[in-house]
């Protein structure tokens, strides 16, 4: 049982020393769009961390010329852009990057011909090129915004700690259904109205109030005492509501750095939505079986190992809400 404690306290330590930002998915994108028969716009981001920016370049067919413009610096990415003219259509060529070494940062392809389905593809070192179809499958927007999804949600670790948190704080199976349910329903109202431009906030401030967010629960988790239910724990659907229109804005913000295919928006959010819905749920399932196990074949290191990992977690979420608030 000690090395199921010692598995949980060591992912809270991998995740405070992690970068500190909310949202930590920052792949490259490289888009290709269709203009005329024989030319296409090419759009090239890259971040600066990840390799992507000094190493990587843009891999296209022999029979097509780049003219790229000159590269500019666009927050944490550089940004080129550039005219491709191709002398015969791109369908069955093999487009993506070169030079992705191992351990860079991946990076989101999309093509969009005339008149067709827009083609998108993840480039990783192992998979760094993709085959243009001329007929291309129709589910290739949703298989790859539903894996971006979920890599989000696992890999951005103050999303991360609140679940986990969430689930410490409550331990009973309704409650954590019902909380869940309510922190869904509100970030994907928050995620698909910033999504679609008709309101948002500050990424700044928004990556501050999450971190706050985290230390909330970590300090209800802490005065939580037996027969005194506190607020999070009489009504923690509404609790989690709040918070997840919060988290919301940050799931936006992620992927506005990610981007969106313009023609498949609707299909793309959905299913970067169920991906952030299959991660937290993987998650929930993981955290619950590790108290599970604790209360089965070590009742009397429950609480101890809930208040370890708490304050662990509130010290991570506070130098996360003290950092941006100086960044």
């Amino acid at each position: 049982m000690r090395q199921l404690v010692r598995f949980l306290l060591g992912l809270l330590l991998l995740a405070g020393v992690a970068p500190a930002h909310a949202d930590e998915l920052r792949p490259g994108y490289i888009e290709l769009t269709q203009q005329t028969a024989t030319e296409w716009k090419l759009v090239w981001k890259a971040p600066i961390l990840g390799g992507l920016a000094t190493r990587a370049e843009p891999l296209l067919p022999d029979y097509c010329r780049l003219a790229l413009e000159t590269p500019q610096l666009a927050g944490p990415a550089v940004v080129a852009k550039g005219i491709v003219t191709c002398s015969k259509p791109l369908d069955g060529a093999v487009v993506g990057l070169k030079g992705m070494e191992p351990g860079s940062t991946d990076a989101l392809l999309r093509v969009a011909p005339l008149g067709r389905p827009v083609q998108t593809e993840r480039l990783t070192p192992a998979a760094s090129s993709f085959t243009v179809s001329a007929v291309p499958d129709r589910w290739q927007v949703a298989r790859t915004y539903f894996v971006i999804g979920v890599e989000h949600i696992v890999g951005g670790f103050d999303h991360l700690l609140f679940v986990i948190a969430l689930v410490l704080l409550l331990q009973r199976g309704w409650s954590v259904v019902a909380a869940a349910t309510a922190f869904t329903l509100a970030h994907s109202i928050t995620l698909a109205g910033t999504t679609l431009g008709l309101f948002g906030l500050p990424q700044a401030p928004v990556e501050a109030a999450i971190a706050l967010s985290i230390v909330f629960l970590a300090v209800e988790i802490i005065k939580a005492r037996p027969g005194e239910p506190r607020l999070s724990e009489r009504l923690p659907w509404v609790v989690a509501f709040l918070f997840g229109l919060l988290h919301g804005f940050g799931f936006a913000g992620a992927l506005r750095e990610i981007g969106l295919p313009e023609t498949d928006v609707p299909m793309a959010l959905l299913t970067f939505n169920l991906g952030v819905e299959a991660g937290q749920m993987l998650i929930i399932a993981a955290t619950v079986a590790v108290l599970t196990a604790l209360a089965r074949f070590a009742p009397q290191a429950r609480r101890p190992a809930v208040l370890i990992s708490t304050y662990l977690i509130g010290a991570i979420a506070s130098f996360w809400f003290i950092e941006r608030i100086w960044a």
